[in-house]
């Protein structure tokens, strides 16, 4: 697996994790401010998109995983 597709599972997960945990419609509700992640991991894609930079990219290649 590639780190570009290991970049879209992991943002796509955690987006859907923390909506979960911060919705008040979801069965696993928790708090309001875990939409603050949510935010978080937008951002990070939307200036990774410009920059080209993005952290879990440069750790998943230290760990051995291929780019493309």
């Amino acid at each position: 697996m590639t780190t570009h597709r290991l970049v879209r599972i992991f943002a796509g997960f955690f987006v859907l994790l923390s909506l979960a945990l911060g919705a008040e419609a979801s069965p696993i509700f928790v708090n309001k401010n875990w939409l603050w992640f949510t935010a978080f991991v937008g951002a990070n894609l939307f200036q990774s998109g410009f920059t080209k930079i993005c952290p879990l990219e440069t750790i998943l290649k230290r760990l051995g995983f291929k780019e493309f």
